[in-house]
């Protein structure tokens, strides 16, 4: 089917009480795996592109290979620009064929971020895309934009944020952190239940690589309605042809590679899709 927006499926979330598993992709071999385990588990899933993704291939190009593969698919993918790190880029994955955006002025002063969503929204929402913002600062690196501390969501914040700008969906900051973490992370899910009390529309937890499932799960049942995951999916993808070439240090053909590649990446997603609940859930 044709690329939709994740206005729908987030909404649906909602209401169900369940979380969209975002998955970050960085070739064609990830786009095809995550797209294969939505189809085996009868899962809406949403596929994302960082800002130094799309520098490294293009809009053009994952907006072509994701279309592609939605096409032939029998459940609803979406394809959503992740941390979008400035207006003209917001701007130009809308022209290009996303059907999701974030802009990401969470390193800004809390003004300033207001200012750069309401603008991206302002494009956006005309052309029908929905738009993620995040306020507050989750913790570790994310393509070229790095938190030194984490700086958790304030629930009042929230909800002027939301009431400001417009947008269609919220990344809170609760201590999570992306990347893996470095010991054990501890998560202000009080915050999370109190931002719930105050904003009523979809909130999203970026950094689910390296939580326990308990937490994950958790997170969904105060609110979350969209969990991210990219870090370990790199590392599940690249293991595995790590592990091909020790086993047979004579392959040579990349086919082989993003064989293994795909049937890692395609588990782990599977995987992740059940802690969120979404399996099942493709309309």
């Amino acid at each position: 089917m044709p690329l939709v927006t994740s206005e729908q499926m987030l909404s649906d979330a909602q209401k169900g009480g369940y979380a969209i598993g975002a998955f970050n992709a960085e070739n064609m071999e990830m786009v095809k795996a995550i797209i294969q385990a939505a189809e085996q588990l009868n899962a809406p899933v949403m596929i994302q592109t960082t800002p130094s993704t799309v520098k490294y291939a293009s809009l053009e190009m994952f907006v072509a290979m994701v279309a592609a593969e939605a096409k032939s698919a029998t459940v609803p993918v979406c394809l959503h620009l992740d941390h979008g790190s400035s207006f003209e880029l917001a701007v130009q994955a809308v022209k290009e064929g996303y059907t999701s955006i974030m802009i990401d002025g969470s390193k800004l002063p809390f003004e300033e971020n207001v200012e750069v969503s309401k603008r991206v929204v302002a494009v956006a929402k005309p052309n029908g895309i929905p738009v993620e913002a995040e306020l507050g600062k989750v913790g570790g690196k994310e393509d070229d934009l790095e938190a030194v501390a984490d700086t958790n969501t304030d629930p009042a914040e929230a909800k002027a944020f939301v009431e400001r700008t417009g947008i269609s969906s919220l990344a809170v900051a609760i201590g999570t952190a992306h990347g893996f973490y470095v010991g054990t992370p501890v998560l202000d899910k009080e915050r999370l239940s109190d931002i719930r009390k105050v904003v009523d529309i979809p909130l999203v937890l970026h950094g689910a690589s390296g939580l326990t499932d308990e937490d994950v799960m958790d997170c969904v049942k105060r609110g979350i309605c969209k969990v991210n995951f990219a870090t370990e999916l790199r590392v599940a993808y690249t293991d595995a042809g790590k592990k091909l070439l020790k086993d047979k240090p004579d392959t040579f053909d990349p086919k082989k590679l993003g064989e293994v590649g795909m049937a890692a990446v395609t588990e782990l997603v599977k995987n992740r899709m059940k802690v969120c609940g979404c399996d099942g859930k493709a309309n």
